[in-house]
């Protein structure tokens, strides 16, 4: 099998990388949406993004990716109880899904060869302590987005129906792309992404025809270009690893705390996830440069991330969210 485009060879898109590279050193960040043209990487970088990954310790036979052995749920027979390393899970969730084969559902099968009423787990217990990841979020049915939500919050799974009663972990990064032209996505599941980009086709030509040789390197000199590539990308995973280790060390000055209050309440954004999110990504992207302290120029740099997808809708502003945040930011933030 083909291994996919290296994350760290994708040319430009940096705000997409960035994000999810915050999302890989601290996954409370809940999650990333990048909805932009077809055909700018969106997929391309989800499925780089596991190969990218450090791996995770899991108890080898346990259907939901269960650290250690106590962690292991009941309704789960498990006979191989050795711990093991494998790729975090970056779990596809297709279009037309049904919600049996999103939370699981009784096993057919056993229950008509062997008369046992057994659980078979589904998209989620798979996503488990890795990635969800949902191309066309914006297209995805009404139900399925609401019992998203729900897991979203609870990080449970909870199944009750067919004489079924289970529950599991379903704690997952939720990565969605799609196309605004193609339809809008409802303000509840909007709101559970933690950061949102809006990517753009490149609009010079030295990085459009970057993207070219690339490609064709790719798909022409694939050996090479991936023993070039991987080697960037393991660099790449080193400076996350150290990145994990050091989140919990970073320093939060009270100020910082401040400029993340005043930032949200000049936007006008609801509630108060927009600035503990920020909080969270500018605290991420410090420990990703070893900094020590959050700064003003980390939430700077993490503002445009994390509060744009929040603002409230103003007829009479004509820029985009983007540009309003970074209006708003060297307002606030001089």
């Amino acid at each position: 099998m083909t291994a996919p485009f290296p994350f760290s060879a994708i040319v430009g898109q940096d705000q997409m990388k960035r994000a999810m590279i915050l999302t890989a050193i601290d996954p409370g960040l809940g999650g990333v949406l990048v909805f932009g043209d077809r055909g700018t990487g969106k997929s391309t970088a989800v499925r780089a993004l596991a190969a990218l990954l450090p791996p995770i310790t899991v108890v080898a036979g346990c259907p939901v990716n269960s650290a250690q052995v106590q962690d292991i749920p009941d309704w789960a027979s498990v006979t191989d109880t050795a711990l093991a390393e494998k790729p975090t899970p970056v779990v596809d969730l297709p279009l037309g899904v049904t919600e049996d084969r999103v939370t699981g559902a009784l096993d057919i099968e056993r229950a008509l060869t062997q008369g046992e009423k057994a659980f078979e787990p589904g998209l989620l217990a798979r996503a488990n302590r890795g990635y969800l990841y949902i191309d066309e979020v914006n297209l995805l049915e009404d139900h399925i987005v609401d019992l998203l939500l729900d897991v979203a919050q609870s990080g449970i799974n909870t199944v009750e129906r067919e004489g079924l009663s289970i529950r599991h972990p379903a704690r997952f990064v939720l990565v969605g792309s799609g196309n605004p032209e193609e339809g809008e996505l409802r303000p509840q599941l909007l709101d559970r992404f933690g950061l949102s980009v809006e990517v753009r086709s490149p609009d010079n030509i030295e990085e459009r025809v970057e993207v070219i040789r690339r490609r064709d390197a790719f798909e022409n000199d694939h050996a090479c270009f991936m023993t070039h590539w991987q080697a960037e990308d393991a660099r790449l995973r080193d400076r996350i690893l150290a990145a994990r280790t050091a989140l919990k060390h970073t320093a939060t000055p009270e100020e910082i705390l401040t400029d993340c209050a005043r930032l949200s309440m000049a936007l006008g954004t609801d509630g108060l996830r927009g600035e503990l999110t920020l909080l969270r990504a500018a605290r991420a992207l410090a420990a990703l440069e070893q900094a020590g302290e959050v700064t003003r120029d980390h939430l700077r740099q993490a503002a445009p991330l994390a509060l744009s997808h929040r603002l409230r809708r103003d007829p009479l502003d004509e820029a985009g969210s983007g540009a309003r945040v970074a209006r708003v930011v060297a307002e606030t933030l001089p």
